[in-house]
C-alpha cells in the first residue's frame, strides 16, 4: 500500500521559502508555494542581491581612485554610468530570481503567483480565490523597511533602500538616516560611488550594535573618505524641496541635501495574512514566535525568516525554512544554533564576526582570552595596499577552544569561513596555528592571530 504524499504549502518565496520548498520536494511531498513577489523575494529582488551589487561596484571605483598608489595612471578619477549602474544590478536580480525559479520548476514544485493568506491550521487562500490544503505550512513572509511619521518616502527623493534601484542618477548630496548595518553599507557604498554623505546616526558611534574596534575603526574610515558623520543626532521629520530635501533634527538643527534614505529598521509583513485568526502567536512587534525548530503556536504551521525576527539573515532564513521540512518530515533535525551564525556588514573594508562578542567578554558573560592582529602587518594587504583591519579571536582559557572572531578586511567574509569552520569542529587555537596559510594571503593573518594566542596562552 502507498501512503499519500505530505502536502506542504509555504507562504513566501524569499530564502525561507524556496529552500524550504526544495527541501520538501526532495523528500517527496507534494510541494506549493503561494508567492506575490517572485521567487527569490525581497532578498534577491530588491535587498542583498541588489545591494551587494552596488557594493561590487564601489569597491571597484574605490581600487580606481586609490590606483595611483600602486603605480597605474588614470588619467583622472573614474565617473559613473548611473543608468547602466542600475541596469545592471537590475539584470542581475531578475536573473538570480530565473535561476531559482528553474530550480523550483525542475523539482516539480507547484508556485501561486498571488498574495495569500492563512485560512484556519491546514489552509492557505489566495487572493485569487484558490484554496491549498496542507499538511503543513511554513510562513515565509519576509519583512519591509520601516518608515516613520514625517518622513514617508516618495520613492523619487525620500527614499527606502528597495527604492534605490529605480533612480536615473547617483545622489549629488545623499543624507542618510540610520547608522545600522543598512545605512552604513548604503552610506559607504554612495561615497566611493562620488556622492557626498551625510550620516545621521542617533547614537554615539555608528554601527552601535558591533563590535566596537570594528565600529570604531569604520567611523574613522568613513570620515578620511569625506563623509560627514553626525552621531547623536536624531531625524525628527524629513521634507522635500523641488530639487532636493530638507532633514530636520529633533534639536531643531536642519540638513539639505539632493536625496533622503532611510534606514531606521524593519517590520514583519504579518499583517493581513490570518495569523490571528489563525491563533500564531506575534510579538509586540508583529513578529511571529518561533522555538528552534521553527515551530510557531499552532501545530502544523510553521514560520521562517524575517518575519520572525530571528537574526534577519538570508543564511538564518534558509536554515530555519530547511529545518522547518526536516522536522515536519520526520527528518533527523539538529536546533539551529544562532551562536555560530557568521555574519557580515558590506562596508569597505567588510567586518565579519562569529561566535563569542567582545561585548560579552567585557561584561563577564562569557570568559575568554583575546587576541587582535592588525591588518597593517599582513604582506599581501601591504601589496593591495591595505591598512585599516584586523583579525581578533577569542578562545577558551582552559582548552584553547576558539569560541569566537572578528574580522575586519577587504573580504572579511570570505575569511570568517576559517574561524567559523574552528568554532564548529571545537579547533583551539593550536590546531588553527598549525594550519598551513598561502604566503602571502590575508588569511596568514588568522593563523598569525593563532599563533600568537597560543603563545600567549602558554606563557600564562
Amino acid at each position: 500500500m502507498t501512503l499519500p504524499r505530505q502536502r506542504i504549502a509555504i507562504l513566501g518565496g524569499g530564502p525561507g521559502g524556496y529552500e524550504a520548498a526544495l527541501v520538501a520536494a526532495q523528500l517527496g511531498a507534494d510541494v506549493t508555494v503561494v508567492d506575490s513577489d517572485g521567487l527569490g523575494g525581497a532578498c534577491v529582488l530588491t535587498d542583498c542581491v541588489p545591494s551587494k551589487s552596488l557594493i561590487e561596484t564601489s569597491n571597484a571605483m574605490t581600487l580606481l581612485n586609490r590606483s595611483a598608489g600602486l603605480g597605474i595612471a588614470t588619467g583622472g578619477l573614474a565617473t559613473v554610468n548611473a543608468a547602466r549602474l542600475y541596469e545592471r544590478i537590475t539584470d542581475l536580480a531578475h536573473a538570480q530570481s530565473a535561476d531559482i525559479t528553474a530550480r523550483i520548476n525542475a523539482e516539480g514544485i507547484k508556485v501561486i503567483k498571488s498574495h495569500g493568506k492563512l485560512d484556519g491550521p491546514g489552509t492557505i487562500t489566495t487572493e485569487h480565490g484558490e484554496t491549498i490544503h496542507a499538511d503543513a505550512i511554513l510562513i515565509a513572509t519576509g519583512a519591509m523597511p520601516r518608515t516613520i511619521p514625517g518622513a514617508e518616502p516618495d520613492g523619487e527623493r525620500i527614499l527606502t533602500w528597495r527604492q534605490l534601484y529605480d533612480l536615473t542618477e547617483v545622489p549629488r548630496d545623499l543624507i542618510v538616516v540610520g547608522s545600522g548595518v543598512t545605512g552604513a553599507e548604503f552610506a559607504c557604498a554612495y561615497q566611493a560611488l562620488g556622492s557626498r554623505v551625510t550620516l545621521v546616526s542617533s547614537r554615539d558611534r555608528v554601527l552601535p550594535q558591533e563590535d566596537e574596534d570594528a565600529a570604531n575603526l569604520i567611523e574613522d574610515v568613513f570620515k578620511r573618505s569625506g563623509m560627514h558623520v553626525m552621531g547623536h543626532s536624531r531625524a525628527q521629520s524629513v521634507h522635500r524641496d523641488r530639487d532636493g530635501v530638507t532633514v530636520t533634527l529633533t534639536d531643531g538643527q536642519t540638513i539639505n541635501g539632493s536625496h533622503c534614505l532611510m534606514t531606521v529598521g524593519m517590520i514583519p509583513r504579518t499583517e493581513n495574512i490570518g495569523c490571528d485568526e489563525a491563533g500564531v502567536t506575534m510579538d509586540k512587534n508583529g513578529f511571529i514566535e518561533v522555538d528552534r525548530v521553527s515551530r510557531t503556536s499552532v501545530p502544523g504551521v510553521y514560520a521562517a525568516g524575517d518575519c520572525t525576527g530571528v537574526l534577519m539573515l538570508a543564511s538564518v532564513a534558509a536554515m530555519q525554512g530547511r529545518i522547518a521540512m526536516w522536522h515536519t518530515l520526520g527528518e533527523a533535525v539538529h536546533p539551529i544554533r544562532l551562536g555560530h551564525v557568521a555574519a557580515t556588514i558590506f562596508t569597505n573594508p567588510e567586518i565579519a564576526t562569529v561566535g563569542v562578542s567582545q561585548r560579552a567578554v567585557d561584561a563577564g558573560e562569557v570568559v575568554a582570552r583575546t587576541l587582535k592582529q592588525p591588518l597593517a602587518t599582513n604582506p599581501r594587504a601591504k601589496m593591495a595596499g591595505f591598512r585599516d583591519g584586523f583579525v581578533k579571536l577569542f578562545t577558551s582559557p582552559g582548552t584553547g577552544v576558539v569560541l569566537g572572531g572578528v574580522i575586519v578586511a577587504p573580504r572579511a567574509s570570505e575569511l570568517i569561513l576559517a574561524v567559523s569552520v574552528a568554532m564548529e569542529q571545537r579547533l583551539t587555537a593550536e590546531d588553527l596555528a598549525q594550519t598551513f596559510a598561502v604566503y602571502p594571503s590575508l588569511s596568514g593573518s588568522v593563523t598569525e592571530a593563532a599563533r600568537k594566542l597560543m603563545e600567549f596562552t602558554k606563557d600564562i
